[in-house]
């Protein structure tokens, strides 16, 4: 079950599952992207429409999931966006609803799953390298990252018994739709340029970076991992300048 994929890095993450045989089901909000994306995804995923912030529209996605599947193996908890201001200018309702949607809907999805999931499962959370490097006017993203970079290590702790464990990958700059949100789209191209020039592998990364790197925190492959934090972001927080 990943949130948030039907689009970006969740789409990625869907796309390598898939890749991989997995079946499964991708939550968003958005129809016209849930729709296309499991077209591209096939019969073996299922697509639901619900927000990840309100616990109701949850427990419908993990009761459907599991009348259609059975037991789930794998939770992403990926839904999430960024929130441009800084402490000067960032409102009350636009803190509230920046936690809710980067922090509060990542602690409930996973409560929510656990009754449907199978013991010595796989939790991943998505992180942001903006939880390391203080990026301007991503002041407030950044902090409710960095709390979920600590759930990997707190939901690990919590589960030992069930032997399921938790993970964060850590995504830098993506090639992903969110660019249409920050700037128009004929300086789209310009801004990721400028990005990849910054990068030590000298791109941006792309959703199926983050995707692989998905599959191998679900597998066996890394049993011996839980409640770390593998960053992908091509170098850019401990080698960029």
């Amino acid at each position: 079950m990943i949130t948030g994929g039907n689009s970006g890095i969740g789409f990625g993450i869907a796309e390598a599952f898939k890749n991989e045989g997995a079946t499964g089901t991708i939550v968003g909000r958005n129809q016209e992207t849930l729709d296309s994306s499991l077209v591209l995804l096939g019969d073996n995923f299922i697509a639901i429409n619900a927000d990840v912030t309100n616990l109701a529209d949850m427990e419908r996605v993990f009761t459907a999931t599991s009348e259609k599947f059975g037991k789930i193996d794998v939770i992403v908890a990926n839904a999430g966006a960024g929130t441009i201001g800084t402490v000067a200018t960032i409102s009350e309702a636009d803190y509230d609803k920046t936690m809710d949607l980067n922090l509060k809907s990542v602690y409930f999805t996973v409560q929510k799953a656990l009754p449907y999931m199978n013991d010595g499962g796989s939790i991943i959370l998505i992180g942001s390298n903006a939880a390391h490097r203080a990026y301007p006017s991503f002041t407030l993203y950044g902090a409710a990252k960095a709390a979920v970079i600590f759930l990997a290590k707190g939901f690990s702790s919590d589960l030992l018994d069930r032997k399921i464990r938790a993970n964060v990958i850590t995504p830098g700059t993506t090639d992903t739709p969110a660019f249409d949100k920050f700037v128009p789209a004929e300086q789209i191209e310009g801004l990721k340029t400028q990005f990849a020039s910054v990068m030590p592998t000298g791109r941006i990364g792309q959703p199926s970076d983050i995707g692989k790197t998905a599959v191998f925190l679900a597998s066996d492959d890394s049993s011996f991992m839980l409640g770390a934090e593998l960053l992908v972001d091509g170098g850019m927080t401990y080698l960029s300048k």
